[in-house]
């Protein structure tokens, strides 16, 4: 799962942090009677890009107001100027393993855009020496403060709290067959981050345990506080596999074949042996689904049908392959019409009888993308595709049908509006 954190998020956290004005000097008598005071503001948005080697690159405008005396014996004469310049900083940045960004900032220089000088009239004081060695003090100073906030402010441990019980929340993946996917988060994997020039990227993956309920739905997972320390890999897929499961009762399955059978007549030799299926039964027998046939007519009697299920791509149904016939009846001396019925029944249900999986899978990939693309949190967007969803193996129990689902799909976490 790509997360994405555009540097404008980290500017506007720096931006908020640091007040218009950045410093102000108001003696005239401190570091050995200087004779000079000094205020600096910024004048417009700190700017941040990223750099080649997990660094950003940090560019703050400033505009710089000084006062200066000039004089002897205690007699003064000020003047005051106010000029411009551009304080550049370099920020190396680690995500640790516990969530937290450490940062080390350190002062890159600075440029002058109109540099400050002195009018006494005849005399003209540069003073750009004087004003130097304060912004040098000032300039290591601000590198700590920008480490502060940044330390402060870049604390993920909250967002990866959210997000591990958010994703702990059972969601309906089916109404009509009234199931719920409750995916519970196992541990974390982080890939390194990546820098751009307007943003940081990396690659989140989550080992998950998902359980599918069908019925009522499940109680929630119990939510965390606190979250474990992630796991630093290398790299990741873009792309993950849930696996879910969608559970077709057998009563569910013989309904489906009531509608299809049920009253359904056969006519043999020009209308001289007629069938009926008067009651039809769906059950599993060791791996095999067993569609249990009652008819009346010229053949009295029992039909078993069964068949392997398997999952058809192309009709989108759970249908029966290597189907079998046996028939109970007392009509021993009826086997003409027996073999014609076997294969008429045996045909019709391997062309037409199929538990319809196409709603199931529609509304399956409908619902999770609806979850995948929420804001759960100010700050904190979910972005999610499904790329493919359908049963993969079918399996039985004593009570019905279970299609084992892959759903391929995507996902990107947006860090914005922190």
């Amino acid at each position: 799962m790509p997360v994405k954190i555009p540097l404008s998020e980290i500017g506007n956290v720096i931006n908020a942090s640091v007040q218009n004005l950045i410093f102000e000097d108001k003696s005239f008598t401190d570091n050995n009677n200087d004779q000079f005071k000094v205020k600096v503001w910024k004048t417009r948005a700190i700017r941040l890009v990223g750099g080649t080697q997990q660094n950003l690159l940090i560019e703050v405008p400033l505009k710089i107001w000084a006062e200066k005396g000039i004089g002897t014996l205690g007699i003064y004469s000020y003047q005051n100027t106010t000029f411009e310049m551009v304080m550049y900083f370099n920020t190396q940045l680690t995500f640790n393993n516990n969530w937290t960004m450490t940062t080390k900032t350190s002062p890159m220089g600075f440029k002058w855009v109109t540099k400050p000088v002195l009018d006494f009239g005849k005399i003209k004081v540069p003073i750009t020496s004087l004003v130097e060695t304060s912004l040098k003090q000032q300039q290591a100073e601000f590198s700590k403060t920008i480490d502060e906030m940044m330390i402060s402010q870049l604390n993920f441990q909250n967002y990866a709290v959210m997000a591990w019980n958010q994703f702990s929340q059972p969601f309906n993946i089916s109404e009509d067959y009234n199931t719920w996917l409750k995916i519970t988060p196992v541990s974390v994997n982080i890939s390194p981050l990546v820098f751009y020039g307007n943003q940081i990227e990396a690659n989140i993956g989550i080992d998950t345990f998902s359980e599918t309920f069908t019925g009522k739905k499940p109680p929630s997972t119990v939510p965390i506080k606190t979250i474990a320390n992630f796991n630093s890999v290398q790299s990741l897929p873009q792309k993950f596999l849930l696996q879910t499961t969608a559970n077709i009762p057998f009563n569910q399955a013989t309904k489906i074949a009531e509608n299809m059978f049920l009253g359904k007549e056969f006519d043999f030799r020009e209308g001289r042996s007629k069938i009926k299926i008067t009651s039809v039964n769906v059950y599993g027998e060791e791996n095999r689904v067993m569609i249990e046939a009652a008819t009346e007519g010229t053949i009295d009697g029992v039909s078993y049908i069964s068949g392997i299920p398997v999952y058809d791509d192309v009709k989108r149904k759970i249908v029966l392959t290597d189907t079998k016939f046996k028939l109970k009846t007392k009509n021993i001396l009826q086997k003409t019409a027996t073999l014609l019925f076997q294969g008429k029944i045996v045909k019709m249900i391997e062309d037409e009888y199929g538990i319809p999986t196409a709603e199931l899978e529609d509304s399956s990939k409908k619902s999770i993308e609806e979850t995948f693309n929420k804001e759960y949190y100010r700050g904190l967007k979910m972005q999610g595709k499904v790329y493919k969803l359908k049963p993969s193996q079918i399996l039985l129990s004593p009570v019905g049908i279970t299609a084992i689902i892959d759903t391929e799909a995507q996902l990107k976490l947006l860090v914005q509006g922190m």
